[in-house]
């Protein structure tokens, strides 16, 4: 005969059944609906907000900020692929959006060449003819970033920018240096047969940047993989075909580049660039020779040890560094350098000469560099015997 199943009994079968099917509903519910676990979506950057663009030679140069954060307020672990579109304009002069095409894709790992003061710079290049078959339309650029091939950024704000056929370069561009200045001059480029008057050269825009020394042959290459400590800025516009550039440093290098200016619709247009002039100066320009140097022999601090003093006019060399004297026993002479130290002042005292002899003093001026002037005008003294 089966026992009786207490009431407590059935109870404690009952809780257990009930926990089993919690249990098996938690585990149901975290591991979601059947398949492969959804992989996370990939980074996407924000949008570039701060895109501008203007024609400079036969192209379009687009320049904005790369982002630095993602979507979902990250920062962007890598640096993104640049994509760049262009479209055309309406009838009605509004953007025609099913014009945009991409025009250029630089790799996130080749961005970094374009980056010029924490901003991609990038020129858009375009053939001559286009320009001469658009001359006067309205192009629109945008740009996006992606990190991904499965999703971009959103695009960037609009921009509009009015094409013109581009004025003829500079192929000619030379550098000399002196001492004063680096001298930079070039050829006038020829005028197209049948030109217009908007495309008549009216000026010319010098560019300078100072360059990483170790990026000098990069540059004579290829200036946009230049490595720069100052990048180009404008340093004179001017109708001549040369000009002088007195403000500079010896020992830093230089790059320079000019442009062909002409008006279009009121406005300057460049040209594109010339070649680039790479300059190094280096100073190998010596002092003038110290001017009006006089001796005099006058009494000693002993009786029969008489001295000569020297004195002369003070040069007006920004980077002296100092004087040197020497003294001769014979004319004509250069002699033996009195002073192994650079004196600072324009003057000196020769303790160490002997009565009865005859001196002939002359002093040489120094610079910062090193650079030695050549000799003064020798004068001569008589040392008397007491």
């Amino acid at each position: 005969m089966r026992k009786p199943v207490s009431r407590r009994a059935k109870g404690v079968s009952r809780a257990n059944a009930w926990t089993t099917i919690a249990f098996a509903l938690l585990f149901t519910a975290g591991c979601g609906a059947p398949g492969e676990p959804t992989p996370p979506s990939p980074p996407v950057p924000v949008a570039v907000t701060d895109l501008s663009a203007h024609q400079q030679g036969d192209g379009v140069e687009v320049i904005f900020t790369l982002p630095a954060k993602t979507i979902a307020g990250d920062r962007t672990p890598a640096t993104p692929a640049v994509e760049i579109l262009r479209g055309l304009a309406k009838a009605d002069g509004s953007p025609d959006a099913k014009s945009f095409r991409i025009v250029y894709t630089i790799p996130g790992a080749l961005v970094g060449n374009y980056v010029v003061e924490r901003q991609v710079q990038f020129l858009d290049p375009v053939a001559p003819a286009e320009l001469n078959s658009h001359a006067g339309e309205v192009w629109f650029y945008e740009v996006r970033t992606r990190l991904s091939q499965k999703r971009a950024s959103a695009d960037s704000n609009r921009v509009a920018v009015r094409v013109f056929p581009a004025p003829v370069g500079v192929t000619t561009l030379r550098a000399r240096v002196t001492e004063k200045a680096i001298q930079l001059s070039w050829t006038a480029p020829p005028t197209p047969p049948g030109s217009a008057a908007t495309i008549q050269i009216s000026s010319y825009r010098l560019y300078r940047g100072e360059l990483e020394p170790a990026s000098v042959e990069v540059a004579s290459k290829d200036l946009a993989q230049a490595k720069w400590k100052s990048p180009l800025r404008l340093l004179a516009d001017t109708e001549e075909t040369k000009y002088d550039d007195a403000l500079f440093d010896f020992g830093k290098t230089y790059a320079y580049i000019v442009r062909s200016v002409v008006m279009a619709e009121g406005r300057p247009l460049e040209s594109s660039d010339s070649n680039v002039a790479i300059v190094a100066p280096r100073d190998t320009f010596p002092p003038a020779p110290p001017q009006d140097v006089v001796a005099n022999v006058e009494p000693g601090p002993a009786p029969a040890s008489p001295v000569v003093d020297l004195s002369w006019s003070i040069n007006v060399e920004t980077d002296l560094a100092g004087y040197r004297i020497y003294r001769s026993e014979e004319a004509g002479g250069k002699g033996v350098l009195l002073t192994p130290d650079l004196l600072l002042a324009p003057a000196y005292r020769d303790t160490s000469v002997a009565p009865g002899q005859h001196y002939w003093y002359s002093v040489t001026a120094v610079d910062r560099a090193g650079n030695e002037s050549a000799a003064s005008s020798a004068v001569g003294v008589d040392v008397t015997k007491p």
